[in-house]
Formats: C-alpha cells, structure tokens, sequence
C-alpha cells in the first residue's frame, strides 16, 4: 500500500517512512539551517512496520502494536522486545532541518531487510523478550552512513516554453552556475537536454540531473510537442527496467536515470492556462511528480497572481490533471506540507544577481520602480518552493518516482510481455511457471508461423507453376501463330516469285521477237539500197 496523499493518492498514516532514522541522520550530518520556512520539530512515533511490545511470555502472538507495563523483576531496557511482523516498503530518512538530502539506499536496503525477514516469520511470529542490550538498534545508523558514503542522485524535469527563465530557476535553487547555451526560437522541433553535475554539501554528494525541454512551444504546430517528452521518460523507465531483468545486476552502482520532479513552468498570462499546457501535463500526471509553478510572477500584480492560482487549479481539477501533493500522513512535515498544497501553484521569480539591501548581500531583481527579493515570501513563493522541493520532500519524491510510476509502467510492460501474478484459477504464478508458459506458447506461434509458411510456400510454387505453364501455351500459340504466319507469307512470294519469271520469261521471249523482226528489217531495208543504187548506175 502506497503511503501519503501523493499526486492524488491517499493512505495511511501507518505507512510512512519512521522519523527515528531522521533523528539519528541528523546527529550525524551538520547541514546548514533550512532558511525561512524550517517545519515544525519532528516527533518520533513508532518506525513503520516496527512493533515494541513488552511480554512477559515466550508464546504470546503478535496482535498488533503495543506497549504493556514490564514484568517484575525486570529493567524497562531488558524487558523491551524488538519483533519485525510485517512487510515494510521502505525505509527512508527525510531530512528537512539539516543537509535535506534523501537517503537513497536507506529505501532499498530497507525494503530487503523488512520484506526478506517478514517472508520467513510469516504472520505467526512470536515475541521473545531481551536479557541485555543486543546491539541490533544500530542498524538505523548504519544505514545512514552507508547510503552518505554511496552518495544520492535527483532527476529535474523542467518542461516550459523558451524564455520563462527555467535555467535562471535551477541557478537560484542550487545556489550555483550550471553551465548550459541559451535556447533559441528557432528549434524545428522539441529536444530534450540533460546535464548531469555533481554536488557537494558538507560531507553530502548529490548527483544532479536537469533535463531541459528545448524549443517547446515554439512550434506553429504544437499537436505534438508532448511526444518527445513522454518518450524521453519512458525510455528512462525502459532502461531501468532493463538493468533490473539482468542476470548480473549492478543497481548499486547504476546511475538512475528516472525523471524524479517535473516543474512544468506556466507563463504569467493572468487569464488561464494554455491547451497546450492542459494537453502536455495531462499526458505526464501519470508518468511523472508534476509541480506547477507560474514563472516570471513579477509580470503581474498580486491581485491578478491570486486569481491566476485560483483559475489554473480550477482548470486543472476540471481537465483530471493529478498534480504532486505533498504528503500529509507522516505527523512531522504534515502540517507543512498541508499548508504549503494550498499555495500550489507556486508563483516563482529566480536571479542569481546580488543586491545590497540594508546590511545585507541578497538574490533580488532590480527595476526602475524597486526591487524584488526572490527570498522575501512576500514577494515570491521561492522560499516555499525550496523547501518543498529540496528540504523536505525530495526523498518522497523519489520513493514515489519508483513506487508509483516505474511500477505502472514496469506491470504495463510485464504484463504485454505476458506475465501475471495469477493464473486463470487465480491462484499464484511463478516465474518459473509463467516463463515456460510463456516459452511454450513462443514455440507454438513458432511452429504454427512455420507451417504457414510453408502452406504459403507450396501455395506460391502451385501458383508459379501455374503461370510458367500458361505462359509456356500461350509462347507455344504464339510459335504456331507465327510459324503459319511464316509459312502464308513464304507462299506468298513463292507464288509473286513464280509470277514474276513468268513475267521475265515472257518479257525475253517479246525481246527476242522484237530483236528478230527489227534484223529482218534492216536486211530488207539493206537489199533495196543496193537495188536502187544499181538502178542508179544502170540509169548514167
């Protein structure tokens, strides 16, 4: 069960993380004060899933927490008894007055530990009282000084259009200069730009990712601005995941890329909110820790800032946009976090400028008609901001980023995959079982795509088949077609042939008689020249 009231949830106050490890955290960090808004001092109720009962038997059940008067005869620290009976989901360590850095491996090693031991005992465990001081109370400590010496890691998501000053916020927040080009207008298309730095705070390291929303919003075309942004973090979710099916895991020493915060910065319009906004956080509650935050509140007054918070919640509520609420169920930040859900969204101002105001250096904005103080709660929710964001929620933050959203997403995923926790009978699967269901169903798919396409196959080679014999009788018709065609035409001119030497022949044959009429005429024409050339002489 998910302890907290976080991003529309609500549970059990039972549920939250023990403050005890706080406690003991912050003996042993000297982190700097918390600024303006510290909360309240922190009580130490009973740690989640720990149950101190006092028995005086040995084979009293375990009926729920309780804290009955010691038998006679024994010191109240002999008699205290120390029984882990239930499943604990994490344990973490918030540190709010202090360095404000989550205990990152105090929840993994935790959530082993609880459900590892409260696997074995099982419901029926019993209460055995302690001779003497153990040693085991150290564990707590321990812990701590593990998860210090790993270091922790914090995913920024900052989603806003360009120009809304979010590299300027994530300066003034970290109180540093990271380093970064500014964006331009001229993006074809929303790019996402992560830069990851390392801190360092007292004897604390922060491993700090900011992941920056490149040209949203700068589109003519905004239909899919969205798209980039929901890939990026289900790519992140999908590498985890990846890491977790290994065979040889290294979490350990995996840096987690998880986007544990998004400060989806809202332009300080004074009307309402943008569709692209409603579309783009929508698409996001699910995925993502959304904190809204009006940028830039200086451009309007406060009069018109108080009904632009009033008029985005409004919008919000009415579009089904869950957005992060800070947790209210654990008694030491709830009053806190209780307040500070009614400022949402936070109207923002960042600069890391300094300005000399009475005696004092301070980060502030000056203009021709005065200054803002990005410090001063009466001029900005920057203060608020920090706090919720750094001081006090940053390791609730995390826990939600990886028991809320990468388990929708990692059950989405397993189950397309088609694993369950139960099988049709409802009762429990294994791994083992649902991995050779699985394996024998591949193999069924397998064997059944195979003898298709194998149908297929003899199917396609019948139907080739069947075009090369109908293509071979319509070349054998076309070859008969031709050959006729050949043999008309042959006889064609063998008949034009046989006239033509008819022709020829009959041709010679009137040559031939000309030429023999044409010889007996000119020996008749030649025989009367001579008798007229006789007939001449005779005559002189």
């Amino acid at each position: 069960m998910q302890g907290g009231r976080r991003g529309g949830l609500q549970g059990s106050a039972a549920e939250r993380p023990t403050t005890e490890v706080a406690r003991r955290a912050g003996t042993l960090l000297a982190g700097e004060g918390s600024g303006a808004l510290n909360p309240p001092p922190r009580r130490t109720p009973l740690p989640r899933g720990w149950a101190i009962e006092e028995r005086s038997g040995l084979e009293q059940q375990r009926r729920g927490p309780s804290l009955a008067p010691p038998p006679a005869g024994l010191g109240c620290a002999q008699s205290v008894t120390l029984s882990l009976c239930r499943r604990s989901s994490a344990v973490s360590c918030a540190l709010a007055p202090v360095a404000a850095v989550p205990v990152a491996a105090l929840a993994d090693a935790g959530t082993m530990a609880a459900t590892d031991i409260a696997r074995q005992v099982g419901e029926g465990c019993r209460t055995v009282p302690l001779a003497g001081h153990v040693g085991f109370d150290s564990l707590p400590d321990q812990l701590v000084n593990k998860s210090v010496s790993q270091g922790f890691c914090f995913n920024i998501l900052c989603v806003g259009e360009t120009g809304l000053g979010k590299s300027t916020l994530m300066d003034t927040l970290f109180n540093t200069k990271f380093e970064g080009e500014p964006a331009t207008h001229t993006q074809p298309g929303v790019q996402l730009r992560s830069n990851t730095y390392d801190l360092q705070e007292s004897n604390v390291g922060l491993k700090l990712t900011i992941v920056s929303t490149v040209g949203f919003g700068d589109q003519i075309n905004k239909e899919d601005s969205y798209k980039p942004i929901v890939e990026f973090i289900d790519a992140q979710f999908e590498a985890y995941l990846q890491e977790e099916l290994k065979i040889r895991r290294v979490l350990h020493t995996y840096h987690d890329s998880r986007i544990h915060a998004c400060l989806y910065f809202i332009a300080p319009t004074g009307h309402s909110l943008k569709s692209l906004d409603l579309v783009t956080m929508k698409k996001l509650d699910s995925k993502v820790n959304i904190i809204p935050i009006i940028a830039k509140s200086d451009a309007i007054s406060k009069s018109e800032l108080t009904k632009f918070k009033i008029k985005i919640t409004s919008e919000l509520v009415s579009n089904g946009v869950q957005i992060y609420q800070f947790p209210t169920d654990d008694e030491s930040v709830a009053e806190i976090n209780g307040t500070m859900n009614a400022h949402l969204p936070f109207a923002v101002i960042g600069s890391t400028e300094e300005l000399k105001i009475g005696n004092k250096m301070m980060k502030a904005r000056q203009y021709p008609w005065g200054t803002v103080q990005v410090e001063n709660e009466a001029h900005c929710d920057f203060v608020k901001l920090r706090e919720m964001l750094i001081r006090v929620n940053m390791e609730d933050l995390r826990e939600q980023t990886h028991s809320r959203h990468y388990e929708l997403y990692r059950r989405c995923k397993l189950e397309e995959m088609g694993f369950k926790d139960t099988d049709p009978d409802s009762k429990p699967f294994s791994l083992q079982e649902t991995y050779e269901a699985k394996r024998n169903e591949f193999l069924g798919e397998l064997q059944k795509k195979e003898e298709e396409m194998r149908q297929m196959f003899v199917q396609r080679v019948k139907e080739k088949e069947a075009e090369l014999k109908e293509a071979e009788k319509e070349l054998h018709e076309k070859f008969d077609r031709l050959k006729k065609l050949h043999q008309d035409e042959k006889k064609k001119l063998e008949d034009k042939k046989k006239s033509l030497d008819d022709e020829v022949n009959a041709f010679k044959q009137r040559k031939t008689a000309a030429e023999l009429l044409q010889s007996q005429g000119s020996q008749a024409g030649g025989s009367q020249t001579l008798k007229r050339d006789k007939e001449k002489k005779n005559f002189f």
